[in-house]
């Protein structure tokens, strides 16, 4: 299968976890308020007293998004290798399955949003920081060959630290490999909606997160390729505070629209009704 097997065998089901820690009480990251860990689980891992958006896992943020019992995994039997020997790699990946219940950064599938069906991928930042290796690029790849052939909407949930170091180039390589699939998306018609979740860097920032029709962001999210301090030892220069955040993005551009993890799913829900209502 080129750099990553499929496995015939029994995969731990894709159950959410406990996104912030297993202990009764915890520190929010931005205000440090001491917070109840139910308090801010059912609050979708919003700090109720400053607003920061903490980041969340791929089976919790289906949860919140996609109607419940409609949701449909694709392609979860791929399963990564080591096509360069990184020491230490395959067992790093094992013990990520095993901790998170997911084979890969990424879960792919169709589902329903407010009774809409469409291709769905979101990307996990527990996993490995949601780093893009070959099986992530694959398994972006395939679902948006499917909503191709579906015909369906397509929306990605992007958080990610970059390109999977571990897999060098064969990493970069789905930055053209993604890229390449939507631009046939576009010439098909249908819709993408990207959405940038807290934070979206590196090789998924230079890639298909930022080609979405229209580009959504969570609040506060941090978005870009190289961070603040490369940016800055680059340049010479200091930045602004609210630098490569979702709302100075919106600024100057690039992100369309800013939006709490509360609202996200009635604002895609409203953009696929309105794209789809312009095709009537």
């Amino acid at each position: 299968m080129g750099f990553f097997l499929q496995r015939q065998k029994k995969v731990k089901p894709s159950t959410p976890k406990r996104d912030i820690n297993d202990g009764i009480y915890t520190k929010c990251e931005s205000c440090k308020e001491v917070l109840a860990v139910r308090q801010l689980n059912s609050n979708l891992e919003v700090c109720p007293s400053c607003g920061f958006h903490h980041r969340m896992s791929a089976a919790k943020r289906l949860e919140s998004l996609v109607d419940e019992g409609t949701f449909k995994e694709i392609n979860h039997r791929l399963f990564t290798v080591n096509p360069l020997n990184f020491p230490g790699y395959e067992k790093k990946i094992q013990k990520l399955m095993e901790d998170n219940g997911i084979n890969e950064a990424v879960i792919t599938g169709i589902g329903k949003i407010n009774g809409q069906t469409v291709a769905i991928g979101v990307m996990d930042s527990y996993f490995l920081m949601a780093s893009m290796g070959s099986v992530v690029g694959e398994k972006i790849t395939r679902l948006i060959e499917v909503s191709i052939s579906r015909k369906l909407p397509l929306i990605l949930v992007c958080a990610s630290g970059g390109a999977r170091m571990q897999e060098g180039i064969y990493s970069l390589m789905q930055m053209a490999k993604t890229s390449a699939a939507i631009a046939k998306h576009h010439q098909a018609g249908l819709l993408y909606l990207s959405v940038l979740t807290q934070p979206t860097m590196g090789g998924v920032t230079a890639s298909f997160a930022t080609l979405g029709d229209i580009i959504i962001a969570e609040k506060g999210a941090a978005i870009g390729f190289a961070g603040r301090r490369v940016v800055e030892q680059t340049i010479k220069q200091s930045l602004p505070d609210h630098f490569q955040t979702a709302e100075f993005l919106q600024e100057k551009g690039l992100v369309d629209i800013v939006v709490s993890r509360q609202k996200l799913k009635q604002t895609i829900s409203e953009l696929v009704e309105l794209h789809e209502g312009s095709d009537a």
